[in-house]
């Protein structure tokens, strides 16, 4: 094993060790590791299986976990199909309630839902057929929960399912529906809104929902609109929220907004990847109609297209799936199904390998082993090395967009109509 290898591996046990549960997108961190209990790698709708559940409604958010129980949130219709304004056009669309979802972690019950926000059927917009009216993933500060709904709003809820707070004053209109999910920074609750009319990162505070600042995205792009989720990093002392966005990706002063380094990556747009960060890079993805990887070095000041992207790719990119570094290599799943393991310093490539057909799902790494999890709610578990090797393969038989949430020996799951509890018996 590398010394650099060694090192992620102990920094992720100290961290993980003790906040072991999975409170954000992509674990504690947001970087998608897992230091806990050993994992199972193999799985079927039975075996390995603890519990399985039917979620109400529909939705792509993925799960997350804090002291047993798990936060989730969907959309349920609640009325027929209204007539459409113009006669001959087939059914309308039903109202929604967008709802936040708490089920007992070692029973898989569901103890309560909540209605946040009731969408209009009426005013809905059209959505991708990939994509929900609950695909953003809620997060948890360990007191209360946080849950957002895009163009719909965010709202904070305590952790028995009562509402604190609700935010709608953020509205924008949306392309292909709602994606990016929210993090949180210290007493803030920080998101992108960037609609297809206005491109903003914004940040609320936590204990009243009131806006504490707001900045306008500074790059332009004939195809504005994203969906991605801001990361937050330290760099020399300060806190930098890394936030990606159609054709450039910034870095914002946490505490008041302010932008402090943009690079370019051309005419990329709805951008979905969630950065990763280390060895002084921050690592993106730039969307689509043809992605590319960018590396870049996270230590300037305003424009840095020039003068701080280290390497970049095309080969294998994703449009849709977050990156995965783990010591000095970056692996990567594209949406067709291609999966790479490359030199995070350098950008070479160590291998490339067809894994499936279709990806959506962030990986997570865990004991030496990269997860993947396809559409096909197939998951291929490959070692995390320099030589590719393929260790197991599970089927659920359900198609899915969801990514992992990892606790205590547990891997939870959700697929188009269930949330599973996988664990080892």
């Amino acid at each position: 094993m590398r010394l650099s290898n060694l090192l992620v591996s102990i920094f992720s046990f100290t961290t993980a060790a003790g906040a072991e549960d999975w409170t954000e997108f992509r674990g504690p961190n947001g970087q998608g590791h897992y230091a806990g209990k050993k994992l199972p790698i193999e799985w079927s709708t039975t075996e390995n299986v603890a519990w399985k559940t039917k979620i109400p409604g529909h939705g792509w958010s993925s799960p997350i976990l804090l002291d047993g129980r798990v936060y989730l949130t969907t959309a349920v219709p609640i009325t027929p199909a209204k007539p459409p304004v113009d006669k001959g056009k087939g059914l309308g669309k039903p109202d929604v309630a967008l709802k936040a979802v708490c089920l007992d972690a070692a029973k898989g019950t569901i103890l309560w839902q909540t209605e946040v926000f009731k969408q209009d059927g009426a005013k809905a917009p059209n959505i991708h057929g990939k994509n929900s009216h609950a695909s953003p993933t809620p997060t948890t500060d360990g007191k209360r929960l946080y849950v957002h709904f895009g163009h719909q709003g965010s709202a904070c809820l305590d952790l028995d399912g009562k509402i604190v707070w609700r935010n709608n004053d953020h509205r924008y209109a949306p392309v292909h529906g709602n994606g990016g999910t929210p993090i949180l920074v210290g007493d803030r609750l920080v998101f992108s809104g960037d609609g297809g009319d206005k491109q903003f990162i914004v940040a609320l505070d936590t204990a009243t929902g009131k806006t504490a600042w707001k900045t306008d995205r500074k790059g332009k792009s004939s195809q504005p609109f994203s969906f991605s989720t801001p990361l937050l990093i330290t760099v020399n002392g300060k806190q930098q929220i890394v936030s990606p966005a159609s054709g450039m990706v910034a870095a914002y002063d946490a505490q008041t907004g302010t932008e402090i380094w943009r690079s370019g990556y051309g005419s990329g747009y709805s951008v979905i990847p969630r950065p990763v960060y280390g060895l002084g890079m921050i690592f993106i993805g730039s969307g689509y109609n043809t992605p590319s990887v960018f590396a870049i070095r996270v230590d300037g000041k305003g424009d840095v297209t020039d003068s701080h992207v280290v390497w970049s790719t095309a080969k294998g990119a994703p449009h849709t799936p977050s990156l995965l570094l783990v010591g000095d290599e970056l692996y990567m799943v594209s949406d067709r199904g291609i999966a790479s393991c490359m030199d995070a310093k350098s950008g070479k490539v160590h291998w490339q390998e067809r894994v499936g057909n279709a990806y959506s799902a962030s990986p997570f790494y865990a004991d030496g082993k990269v997860y993947l999890q396809s559409e096909d709610g197939i998951t291929t578990v490959v070692r995390a090395s320099t030589k590719f090797e393929t260790l197991a393969t599970s089927k659920l038989g359900e198609r899915t967009f969801a990514s992992y949430a990892v606790t205590d020996g547990a891997i939870y799951l959700r697929t188009e109509t269930q949330l599973y509890r996988i664990q080892a018996k």
